[in-house]
């Protein structure tokens, strides 16, 4: 079975999804929607029978498609998952699934009652040293979590807009977020101090903070503190450093070192974890089951819940409750 894919979006993660299931048997890229006729049309071209298109109403309406790729800011979500789950077509979102709380709960409200198939783009819970992790800690205590996302503001203009992007925490920082969720539990209280220390001194129009230290409290009774900034002139590490019972385990995008009383072990990551969401994602779209998928849209709602609540935080100065 051949899979007709649309996509909703056309920058830069579109066209690095598009490669990517461009390498895998059983899929067709067929449409491409933008917000102007011409974006869709140009990328489009690039891909054998694919049409552009400026309307999601006009491309469900025109093109027989069995799922969607929605790749697009923050602030663009909304119609696009409505008319999806309205005519029953599953859909990959990538993070963060809004700005806020109140349309991400909406939307899976919708999801919920079509029983829709869904997956968010958190690829780090894909990786071979996440789930190495995961397996490991099921014999450790987890006393606390570092998480952290140090770099450099993105250059697009919607980034660095508050009502575009929601901010580094919500929009980046999120990543690390849920790596904390998938590893060490539900939260159920944040604190957080954001600062504005130099991107608005430099940039045209910036509006988000550009430093950042959340502190979360786990239902298990561990913590965790997660800390970005976008003020570097370079890229920065990202990662999360789980402090446990029987040593530390520092989890980044390249792999996983496990660091003990006498001994460091080492894990490196294999398999491409983009490629792994796919196959799971594609995989229940073509049968029905979803247990290979790491993340729904329900389970995305949850991560930015604690995101959400952390500008909260900083905008008020007081700890917010979760749930």
């Amino acid at each position: 079975m051949t899979l007709q894919i649309g996509f909703v979006g056309t920058g830069g993660f579109t066209k690095f999804h598009c490669n990517l299931l461009a390498k895998m048997d059983g899929v067709q890229i067929r449409a491409f929607c933008a917000t102007n006729l011409e974006k869709a049309d140009r990328l489009a071209a690039e891909w054998q029978g694919a049409e552009g298109y400026d309307s999601i109403h006009r491309m469900l309406d025109e093109t027989s498609l069995d799922a969607v790729y929605i790749c697009v800011p923050p602030m663009a979500h909304g119609e696009i998952e409505t008319a999806l789950i309205e005519r029953g077509i599953p859909f990959f979102v990538e993070k963060p699934v809004g700005l806020d709380l109140e349309l991400p709960h909406a939307i899976l409200q919708k999801v919920q009652e079509k029983k829709l198939i869904t997956s968010v783009g958190y690829h780090f819970r894909y990786m071979d040293s996440t789930q190495r992790a995961a397996a490991v800690l099921a014999e450790r205590t987890i006393g606390m979590g570092l998480g952290y996302w140090m770099g450099g503001m993105p250059r697009v203009a919607w980034w660095r807009k508050q009502d575009g992007s929601g901010g580094q925490f919500i929009e980046q920082t999120t990543h690390i977020v849920d790596l904390m969720r998938y590893l060490m539990g539900e939260a159920v209280e944040v604190y957080a101090a954001y600062g504005s220390r130099f991107m608005h001194t430099v940039e045209e129009g910036v509006t988000t903070p550009d430093v950042g230290t959340v502190t979360i409290k786990l239902a298990s009774g561990a913590v965790a503190t997660i800390s970005n900034t976008c003020m570097l002139p370079a890229g920065g590490p990202t990662g999360l450093h789980l402090y446990t019972d029987q040593g530390i385990m520092e989890l980044t995008q390249g792999g996983l070192k496990d660091i003990g009383k006498t001994i460091v072990c080492e894990y490196k990551n294999q398999s491409n974890p983009y490629v792994r969401a796919h196959e799971a994602f594609l995989h229940a779209v073509r049968t029905g089951d979803t247990s290979g998928i790491l993340s729904t849209y329900e389970d995305a709602v949850k991560t930015q819940a604690i995101a959400v609540a952390a500008l909260q935080s900083a905008e008020r100065g007081v700890p917010v409750r979760l749930g």
